[in-house]
C-alpha cells in the first residue's frame, strides 16, 4: 500500500515526507487521494496563479503491475476555467514516484528564479537553476535532463515557453509523448517559476501472493492483445475516428459549421498509417503501443536545410488543428501539431481558438489590427503557425484575451467550448454536449457522452436514462483514476478485475465498497467545484450546437435543458448534506 506523500515548498526551499497511510487506504490513489488533497491544502477561492495553488501528482498501488495501469493524476486549481483543474497523462511518472517510495508529490510557493526539481528516494530533493531551459522546447529540455545511464527508472516532466508567458492553455510534457494536456497546469509550473521535475525511482516492487497475480495478469494480459478490446488502438489508434464519424455525420469541421468533412480521407487514420507512422511508443507493462509518431522533414533554411521532426499525433489533434480549421494536408496538421509542441499548448484548445478567430474575422468582430495583419483562413496552416506564435508572444491586447482562453461576449455563440473547455471532435447527440457539460474536469471523457450517443443513434431514449448513464459511468470512472487505469482499457477492467487487483495487493474491498468509493470521490470533485464557484446556472451552450445537424440529428435546446436540470438534481442527491457546508 502506498502511503508516503512528498511535500516540496520552492519558497522555503524545504521539504518533508508525511506518512498518510490511512487516506490511501480509504483512496487507493489517483484521483480520490488528490481531491483530498485538493481540498485540505488548496485555499477557499485561491488564484491559480498564487504560490498557494498546489500542485498534486498522485501514483496508485496498481502501476507497474498490470497491462495498461500507467496513469499519473494531477490535481490544482485551473488558470482557464477557475474552477477544478485535473489532468490524467501516461508514461513512466507515477511508476517513477512508487518506486522512489512515494504515493503522491505536492508543490507549493514560487521560486525566485526558474528552477527544476530533482526528485529521489529518501526525501531527497535537489532544487537547480533552470534559466537555460528557458524558451527550450520542452521535449528538448527533457533530453538535456536526462542522464545517460539513470539509477533505476527516470522520468522527466517539461514546460515550454507557454508556461514561461502564463498563457492558460498551457501543457506540460510527461516523457516525451506523453501529455498533462488540459485546463493549464503549464501555467500554473510557470507562476511558480518551475520549468521541470525529474524523479529518479530505485525501488522494487514486492508482491506477496505471487501465484494468483501470475493468474490475473496473464489473464487480462490475454484480453488486451488477443480480443478486439483494445485492437483499435494498437492499429490505427484514435485516428481511426475520421472515418468512423464522419460516415455517421458525426465529424464537425470548420468550427460546427459542418458534421462531415470533405477532404477526411486525406487526414484519416489510414492515411497518417500508410504514409506517416514511423512507429509507436507505449507506456511501462503496456503492449498496446497506442501512442503514434509520424516522421516529417522540416526546411529551416535554404540550401535543402532539413530537420527530421518525429510529432506524436492521435484523434483529437488531427481533429482541433486539423479538421476543425478545414484542413486537408496532413502535413500542415502535423506542423501545427509541432508548434503547440515547441510552445508547450494544449492542442485542443488551441484550435478551439484558433477556429474561433477564423469564424470571428469573416464575420468582421476580429480584424487585421488585431490578429496584426493575419488573415485567418479556413485551410491555411501557414497563417495558423503564425497565430500560434503571436498567441504565447500576446504583443497585443487581443492575443493576451485570445491566450486565456475567452472571447468577446458577443461571440461565445460561436466558441466551442463547454464549461471553459474547449470541446472534443465529436458532434453525435445530447449525450456528449451534457456529458462534457457536467463532467466534473468538463472533459469528453468523464463519462463518455459520445459513445453513448452513437450506441443509441436512431433510438429514443429518456433524458434519465442518459443522465443516469453519465452519472454512474463517471462514478465508475472514478475508480478506475485511482486505480492508474488508462481508460483505453476500460472495456477489460471491469469491477470485479479491479476487485481482484486490489485483493492480490492486500486491500479488502468488495465490488459494491469499490462503487461506493466511486460516489464518494464524485462527491468530493463535486464539492470542491461547487466551494470554488461552480453552478448549473453558469453553464452556457453555444447556439452553434443546435444549428448543425449532428449524428443523431437537429437537438433541440429543450432537451439540454431538461437534461441539466435533472443531472444537477441527481447530482445534489448525491452531494447531500455537505452541499451546504461549501455552497454557502
Amino acid at each position: 500500500m502506498l502511503k508516503n506523500i512528498l511535500f516540496i515548498d520552492l519558497t522555503s526551499k524545504e521539504s518533508f515526507v508525511e506518512e498518510r497511510r490511512e487516506l490511501f487506504g480509504e483512496f487507493i490513489g489517483g484521483s480520490g487521494v488528490a481531491i483530498k488533497l485538493l481540498h485540505e491544502l488548496s485555499p477557499r477561492g485561491v488564484d491559480p496563479f498564487s504560490p498557494e495553488n498546489p500542485i498534486i501528482m498522485v501514483s496508485s498501488p496498481l502501476l507497474g503491475l498490470f497491462t495498461s495501469i500507467s496513469k499519473t493524476i494531477c490535481m490544482f486549481k485551473s488558470p482557464l476555467t477557475g474552477n477544478l483543474g485535473e489532468s490524467h497523462a501516461g508514461g513512466k511518472l507515477g511508476l517513477a514516484m512508487k518506486l522512489a517510495g512515494y504515493g503522491a508529490i505536492v508543490i507549493t510557493g514560487v521560486a525566485e528564479k526558474p528552477v527544476y526539481l530533482e526528485i529521489s528516494s529518501n526525501g531527497k530533493v535537489n532544487i537547480k537553476g533552470a534559466s537555460s531551459l528557458l524558451g527550450v522546447h520542452p521535449k528538448k529540455a527533457i533530453e538535456l535532463l536526462s542522464d545517460p545511464k539513470p539509477v533505476g527508472l527516470q522520468s522527466i516532466i517539461a514546460t515550454g515557453p507557454a508556461s514561461e508567458k502564463f498563457v492558460c492553455f498551457a501543457n506540460v510534457v510527461v516523457d516525451r509523448h506523453n501529455y498533462f494536456g488540459r485546463l493549464g497546469l503549464g501555467a500554473v509550473f510557470g507562476a511558480k517559476n518551475l520549468k521541470a521535475v525529474k524523479v529518479n525511482g530505485e525501488g522494487k516492487i514486492k508482491i506477496e501472493r505471487i501465484d494468483e497475480y501470475k493468474l490475473l495478469f496473464n489473464e487480462i494480459y490475454r484480453e488486451a492483445v488477443e480480443t478486439n478490446k483494445m485492437l483499435k488502438y494498437h492499429d490505427l489508434g484514435t485516428p481511426a475516428n475520421v472515418h468512423a464519424l464522419n460516415e455517421i455525420k458525426a465529424l464537425p469541421a470548420r468550427n460546427f459549421l459542418l458534421n462531415q468533412f470533405e477532404e477526411a480521407e486525406k487526414v484519416s487514420g489510414e492515411l497518417y498509417g500508410d504514409n506517416y507512422l514511423i512507429r509507436k511508443v507505449s507506456c511501462p507493462n503496456c503492449p498496446i503501443g497506442c501512442k503514434h509518431i509520424a516522421l516529417v522533414r522540416s526546411f529551416f533554411a535554404k540550401q535543402h536545410e532539413i530537420e527530421p521532426l518525429e510529432i506524436p499525433y492521435d484523434y483529437e489533434p488531427i481533429y482541433t488543428l486539423g479538421i476543425n480549421l478545414g484542413i486537408g494536408n496532413p502535413v500542415g496538421i502535423l506542423k501545427l501539431i509541432s508548434a503547440c509542441d515547441f510552445y508547450g499548448l494544449d492542442a485542443m484548445m488551441t484550435g478551439t481558438m484558433l477556429s474561433w478567430i477564423t469564424e470571428a474575422y469573416e464575420k468582421g468582430m476580429v480584424t487585421k489590427e488585431d490578429t496584426l495583419d493575419i488573415e485567418p483562413r479556413w485551410g491555411d496552416y501557414e497563417s495558423y503557425v503564425k497565430i500560434i506564435d503571436y498567441i504565447v508572444k500576446m504583443p497585443n491586447a487581443f492575443y493576451m484575451q485570445i491566450s486565456r482562453g475567452k472571447v468577446p461576449e458577443e461571440g461565445r455563440d460561436f466558441f466551442m467550448a463547454l464549461g471553459g473547455n474547449g470541446v472534443a471532435g465529436y458532434h453525435t447527440g445530447p449525450a456528449f454536449i451534457i456529458g462534457t457539460l457536467i463532467g466534473a474536469r468538463h472533459s469528453h471523457v468523464s463519462n463518455a457522452g459520445y459513445s453513448f450517443d452513437q450506441k443509441h443513434i436512431g433510438e429514443k431514449v429518456s433524458v434519465d436514462e442518459m443522465v443516469d448513464f453519465l452519472i454512474s459511468e463517471e462514478i465508475r470512472r472514478c475508480v478506475l483514476e485511482s486505480c492508474g487505469v488508462c481508460l483505453f482499457a476500460r472495456r477489460i477492467y471491469d469491477w470485479e478485475k479491479i476487485q481482484k487487483a486490489l485483493t492480490i495487493l492486500g486491500y479488502n474491498y468488495t465490488v459494491e465498497e469499490l462503487k461506493e468509493m466511486g460516489r464518494k470521490i464524485y462527491r468530493e470533485k463535486y464539492l470542491y467545484k461547487f466551494r470554488e464557484g461552480f453552478s448549473f446556472e453558469k453553464l452556457y451552450v453555444p447556439k452553434r450546437f443546435f444549428e448543425t445537424s449532428s449524428a443523431s440529428g437537429f437537438i433541440e435546446k429543450e432537451t439540454i435543458d431538461e437534461a441539466l436540470r435533472l443531472a444537477e438534481k441527481r447530482i445534489m442527491e448525491i452531494l447531500g448534506e455537505e452541499k451546504e457546508k461549501v455552497i454557502s
